[in-house]
């Protein structure tokens, strides 16, 4: 594996890789999970593609993203979707002089609205680009609940304050998106939970992320024909 950080300039010199780059934020996660949980997450899957892709190279981490609707809580820090979507296109067009494709990993619900603007105006001007998220693959509770819960405590489970894993808002999201996107997260839910994490368990986390990862993986190994697995 690759990780871009540690490489000198000589060594991607004479090749055109495939650049993975994960996309985080560093936005509440309710009162039991650290803030950088998505940017932990998109960091992860990342990782285990470079390990099971040859000719891939992993970027280092962007924890910043749109996260707005969190600015209620103590400690979240958003730049907006505007930011994030001129951050990707200008990355990508930098990128693409080293780098023959470029693979978005978004752990971050907020950021899907820019990435998929960054992608298509990528795109438009001929860069072979791509996003991809594991809410493709994932089902469940929509912020910092079972899933997201399970999959930092198979991460590390010592930056889990398990006295504090209780439920948030627990209705389905179609049921509070519109108030969500109108108010943010602190309008529904006073923890800033949408689900329940009470039943997590590393050993569930270890399955969720080895499901993502072999989805991310098939995706890169089959691009551009793939397409149904891109955002």
């Amino acid at each position: 594996m690759t990780v871009l950080a540690d490489q000198a300039w000589p060594a991607l010199a004479t090749s055109r890789p495939i650049l993975i780059v994960p996309l985080g934020a560093t936005e509440q996660h309710g009162p039991h999970l650290p803030m950088s949980t998505d940017t932990d997450i998109a960091t992860t899957l990342s990782l285990r593609a470079g390990e099971a892709l040859d000719d891939v190279v992993v970027a280092p981490a962007l924890p910043y993203g749109s996260s707005g609707e969190h600015q209620a809580f103590a400690g979240t820090l958003s730049i907006g979707q505007p930011a994030v979507e001129l951050l990707l296109v200008e990355l990508v067009r930098s990128a693409m002089a080293t780098f023959r494709r470029v693979v978005f990993v978004s752990a971050h619900g907020g950021n899907e609205q820019p990435v998929a603007r960054a992608v298509r105006r990528m795109r438009a001007e001929g860069h072979d680009v791509r996003a991809w998220s594991p809410a493709q693959v994932w089902r469940g509770d929509a912020h910092a609940g079972r899933v997201e819960t399970s999959v930092m405590l198979a991460l590390d489970a010592g930056r889990v304050r398990r006295a504090d894993t209780v439920p948030g808002d627990t209705r389905p999201l179609r049921e509070v998106i519109d108030v969500l996107r109108a108010e943010g997260v602190g309008a529904v839910s006073a923890n800033g939970i949408l689900g329940d994490p009470t039943g997590a368990s590393a050993s569930e986390g270890k399955t969720l992320l080895q499901s993502a990862a072999a989805a991310l993986v098939a995706a890169v190994r089959e691009w551009p024909e793939a397409d149904g697995a891109w955002l």
